[in-house]
């Protein structure tokens, strides 16, 4: 969709003569160091141009990220890494895995278009607390000296409160936009997100569905260990079985892989969606699936290395322990992302040398702030922010859906429960309207678990004596 939204302050700008429009003053009434892009009108036909954003095989300042068509038709899984997002020292990064027909379309519009509405919706806040002498959209926490404020909320609850509404709108808003887009059919088609804010020292994230985001960090012996970010929302969570079941819903797995629940229509053993949050996959609103993201927010530390994201082609075979290690162990980071992906291609080749190998795509964002001297990046052959690798696989991409259509057709593996190993359980929190979290979620095994490969397992066929949910 092709709505503007602006994330400069109210207060009146200067406009130069070549067209720049510079904003006296950033979100916490500080100049600014730097123009960003964020200082201008943005929409969806200005992204290809910001010199700070990229979405191909490549690297930034800060990180690097890389994607691989699998063998099952057209990549589906897209990325981004989005420096100076807000300011200097705010970056966004996601990645977002598509299934169904159209799941590469969905992929990518929500690619496109979600960061745009967390700027908006971001901007709505801060237009709202201009007069609350609040400092929530500084880099770092830090306490303001308007003794006032912290009567009612200090600054480190209204930023927090502040990105936690930011993310809950915006997933909704782009749900919506899905819902309604003319030329996208998402009745059987959707995408996960995995997305984080990095705003200083401080880590936002917000996240449905499989894709899974760890963090490398050094522990009391300084041994790099794995940290894991998110959950992978899987059906057969006790919370999310018991709201999608509540709805009329069902959730069973296939005999033929009984370690993968999926959602299913109450009238038909279709689709068979092996996630219980996703954007789109409208035929399975009505029966609990919902776009509702979970929120975290993380303090980093020195001890905090790097973090990766990645869809589940990645962790369908790999650890987040063997994440770590061959992030770590890369002989430069620029190269980082192509190596993980490079080791899950391998990896599903030993493991599963019948099946068909899935998509995979990376984002590594290394904390510290620094990537390697540009003849390292030049030597790794890689493209830059506006060139795409032969490996990605979509040479040309279209949102209005004029590529062949991938067949439905995937082959059913699943990661052997060997491999599932014990990591600390994260707790989830609850979003929205929905009830508190029992006490089995916090324990629950479904960190890593069993990972899908295929999304769904077939198109729903509804007839006039079946309810059709795409008339509700």
């Amino acid at each position: 969709m092709g709505g503007c939204v602006s994330t400069s302050s109210r207060s009146t700008c200067s406009s130069r003569s070549n067209g720049e429009t510079v904003s006296p003053s950033c979100f916490c009434g500080q100049k600014r160091t730097r123009r960003t892009f964020s200082d201008h009108v943005v929409g969806l036909q200005h992204l290809p141009s910001i010199p700070s954003r990229i979405f191909m095989n490549g690297k930034s300042r800060t990180s690097c990220i890389f994607t691989q068509q699998g063998r099952k038709g057209i990549n589906q899984d897209a990325m981004i890494v989005w420096e100076d997002f807000i300011s200097e020292d705010v970056i966004f990064c996601g990645v977002f895995d598509g299934h169904g027909p159209h799941g590469h379309l969905v992929a990518r519009k929500v690619r496109d278009a979600l960061p745009v509405k967390l700027l908006s919706f971001l901007h709505s806040c801060q237009s709202r607390q201009n007069g609350s002498n609040t400092t929530c959209f500084k880099g770092n926490l830090k306490r303001s000296d308007a003794g006032d404020s912290e009567k009612d909320c200090s600054p480190e609850d209204k930023l927090i409160s502040t990105w936690r509404e930011t993310f809950l709108k915006s997933y909704k808003a782009m749900d919506k936009e899905l819902r309604s887009h003319p030329n996208l059919d998402c009745f059987c088609s959707g995408s996960t997100a995995v997305t984080l804010v990095k705003q200083g020292s401080n880590l936002f994230m917000g996240y449905i569905g499989d894709s899974r985001a760890i963090m490398g960090s050094k522990d009391s012996n300084d041994s790099l260990v794995a940290v894991q970010l998110t959950v992978d929302l899987k059906p057969d969570l006790p919370r999310e079985a018991e709201r999608i079941k509540r709805c009329k819903g069902r959730v069973f797995a296939l005999q033929d892989e009984p370690e993968v629940p999926r959602v299913w229509l109450p009238f038909d053993d279709a689709p068979g969606l092996a996630m219980a949050r996703a954007f789109g996959d409208f035929c399975l609103k009505e029966y609990g699936v919902i776009s509702i993201p979970e929120f975290s927010h993380r303090i980093l530390t020195e001890r905090d290395q790097f973090i990766v994201l990645a869809s589940d082609g990645v962790w369908d075979v790999l650890s987040n322990e063997e994440v770590v290690e061959i992030v770590s162990m890369a002989p430069t980071r620029s190269s980082a992302a192509r190596i993980l992906v490079d080791s899950a291609a391998r990896e599903w080749k030993l493991k599963y040398p019948t099946s068909k190998m899935d998509d995979c795509a990376v984002v590594c964002l290394f904390l510290d702030g620094k990537m390697d001297a540009e003849s390292d990046y030049d030597e790794q052959n890689f493209s830059s922010a506006t060139l795409q690798s032969n490996h990605s696989g979509n040479a040309i991409e279209s949102d209005d859906g004029q590529k062949s259509e991938p067949s439905l057709q995937r082959n059913f593996t699943v990661r052997s429960s060997e491999e599932n190993d014990t990591y600390g359980r994260l707790p989830i929190e609850v979003e929205g309207n929905e009830e508190a979290v029992a006490a089995e979620d916090q324990n629950w095994s479904g960190l890593e678990g069993v990972t899908r490969v295929n999304s769904i397992v077939q198109l729903p066929r509804f007839s006039d004596e079946r309810p059709n949910p795409e008339t509700l």
